[in-house]
């Protein structure tokens, strides 16, 4: 099972992090208002927990901070002071819980509200970022890794913001003004309390986040056992034919073992937990309140003032032990922000998110002026040494050559996927450089072997090729790839749902809605992975009948696996080991008796005469 990374707090990892404030710029007066109301709801916390110690002792000396509290409160509030202490203490007690009830609402609803724009806008930029980085960023990520940057990372970047930032603050406020406020009554009580209390509550939240760790531990040992169960079942063919039953009984036993070794180290330790609980924070719990009352009955403390400094006690000691977990919360946090933060600074390529009118338009002319070219990943392995070759508009192109030879590389160069390391490309006789990356690619179309539609409908998938597209431009473009007889058999015809990556479909039919879709974009330059190598006959038939309609009058570069489908190809490249070899028709090529296309066709020819 794979660990989660942890990341080192750095102060580049921390002012990285805080670039996510930016999102807040927009609304940082709503969020300082939003802060100013956790403050003011953090003082009401302490105030009303002073008053709920009053209650204990009502009848004390008025000049006490707690009947000097009451006083002040009682001019301020709407309260009859003829009412008497307690009740007095307890209508000033209701005024102050719907006070803090209101202010309470009005801040959750304000942070909600500052942060849920404030996500939208990361949300939507981190998409943006992510969607015009270029093609060598995808080849080192996951897509489930970038999936998550967006979907769980800005989740939990959106609960520390609300939940765990809010949390951290009023907390921090209850423990300094309550700290102040425990002074202000004894300072040797409250010497006593920040050595004991204080020192437990950190000690517990570590143990207990150690106790969680080992239960943890015990489900990942629960996890592995259930893979050998469903390896072991999944398998049980294999299982009887190699007569192992034995074995997998011994793998699953040590499984199980291993599961009853860690579950109880853990009840070992929860039971060392309890014992401390019980020990040592009521021992130290005890001695606040033994010393509270030995100074109490000595005249140094009144009896009014313990009760309220034992209850403002057990709030500052719970918040010094919630300070703890948060402060794991934000240290977990910063990680993730960086995560997020360090996509947002990569360099994308240069297309605006919405759509501009062409400035240049392609004649369809290409050509590869001595091209050197290696992957970033794999420096050390030369993909093109000094490819050259020119396209006149309206050529057919055609690739061939083993694999690992060069072809799809070039087809990517073509569409400006990466950029040589020497060499230059051209389009309409000028560098691929004088013109932006929207206005080449919108202009080509590439068909690839293996095709994946999105999950929508046939329409929209057809429609990708042309967002804007006519209902009537869509059907015409589905019957010119031969397309619309399967779709209109379908019950909900265009609306046809084709699953996720359009499983619902065959491989032919999937092909011909890349091709429709090809065709609805109507592009100057058409790249195509030879889409037939993997169909039936009858559907190969179908889709290659498609692709001569969709390669009439356009520039077509055809990367070619089954070498009888280029034949009519006005020039044939022939790549070894990067390198084109042999160029010219298929006539002048086959014609040569020790040249590689030959040897090629010869060899695919006996292997189809095997399979036949």
């Amino acid at each position: 099972m794979e660990k989660e990374e942890k990341k080192k707090i750095s102060l580049s990892a921390l002012r990285k992090s805080l670039a996510v404030f930016k999102y807040l710029k927009k609304h940082q007066w709503l969020f300082l208002t939003g802060l100013l109301l956790l403050v003011i709801s953090g003082l009401l916390v302490i105030v009303i927990t002073a008053l709920l110690g009053r209650l204990v002792n009502p009848t004390g000396n008025s000049e006490l901070p707690g009947g000097q509290l009451t006083s002040v409160l009682a001019e301020y509030l709407p309260i009859n002071t003829s009412w008497g202490t307690t009740g007095v203490t307890l209508s000033i007690l209701v005024a102050l819980l719907i006070i803090q009830g209101v202010l309470s609402f009005f801040r959750v609803y304000i942070f909600a509200y500052v942060t849920e724009n404030a996500m939208y806008d990361l949300r939507k930029d981190a998409f943006n970022t992510i969607i015009r980085l270029p093609m060598q960023f995808f080849n080192e990520r996951r897509v489930g890794d970038l999936s998550s940057r967006l979907s769980s990372d800005i989740s939990t970047i959106q609960e520390t913001l609300t939940v765990t930032l809010a949390e951290f603050i009023r907390q921090t406020v209850i423990i300094v003004v309550g700290i102040g406020w425990l002074v202000s009554y004894s300072y040797k009580l409250t010497l006593v309390m920040l050595v004991t209390l204080p020192v437990m509550i950190v000690f517990i939240a570590l143990f207990g986040r150690f106790i969680r760790k080992l239960g943890k531990e015990t489900q990942d040992k629960v996890a592995e056992s259930s893979i050998i169960v469903n390896e072991s079942f999944t398998g049980i063919v294999n299982v009887k034919s190699f007569n192992n039953e034995s074995f997998e009984s011994h793998r699953y036993e040590r499984g199980i073992a291993a599961i009853r070794k860690v579950a109880m180290k853990g009840a070992i330790w929860r039971g060392v937990f309890g014992t401390f609980i019980i020990v040592f924070l009521f021992g130290a719990l005890g001695l606040v309140m033994g010393v509270g009352a030995w100074l109490r009955d000595s005249g140094e403390l009144p009896g009014e003032v313990l009760s309220q400094f034992i209850f403002i006690t057990g709030l500052v000691a719970g918040s010094i032990g919630g300070l703890a977990a948060q402060m794991g919360s934000l240290s977990r946090s910063l990680g993730v922000i960086e995560n997020v933060m360090e996509i947002l600074d990569n360099h994308t390529e240069d297309i605006p998110i919405e759509q501009l009118p062409l400035k240049s338009k392609l004649d369809g002319s290409m050509a590869f002026n001595n091209v050197n070219f290696h992957y970033a990943s794999r420096p050390d392995i030369q993909v093109l040494k000094d490819v050259s070759f020119e396209v006149k508009p309206g050529q057919q192109i055609a690739l061939v050559g083993s694999s690992g030879s060069g072809k799809s590389t070039i087809a990517s160069l073509l569409q400006q996927f990466y950029n040589p390391q020497s060499g230059e490309i051209l389009f309409n006789g000028k560098s691929a450089s004088q013109f932006t990356l929207s206005e080449l690619r919108s202009q080509m179309a590439y068909v690839p072997q293996e095709v994946i539609l999105f999950g929508g409908t046939i329409k929209e998938n057809i429609a990708y090729g042309k967002p804007d597209a006519s209902d009537s431009e869509i059907e015409e473009a589905a019957r010119k790839a031969n397309a619309l007889q399967f779709i209109e058999a379908f019950p909900e015809k265009m609306n046809t749902i084709v699953g996720e990556r359009g499983i619902q479909l065959s491989g032919g039919q999937r092909q011909r809605i890349a091709i429709a879709r090809a065709v609805l974009r109507n592009p100057i330059i058409l790249i195509l992975d030879e889409a037939t190598s993997a169909l039936d006959s009858e559907s190969e038939q179908l889709v290659q009948s498609a692709l001569d309609n969709l390669m009439k009058g356009r520039t077509s570069l055809v990367i070619a696996h089954r070498l009888s489908t280029i034949r009519n190809a006005d020039r044939i490249m022939v790549l070894e080991q990067g390198q084109i070899v042999e160029q010219g028709p298929h006539d002048e090529l086959i014609a040569r008796q020790d040249g590689v296309y030959k040897r090629l066709t010869e060899i695919q020819y006996r292997i189809n005469e095997d399979l036949a």
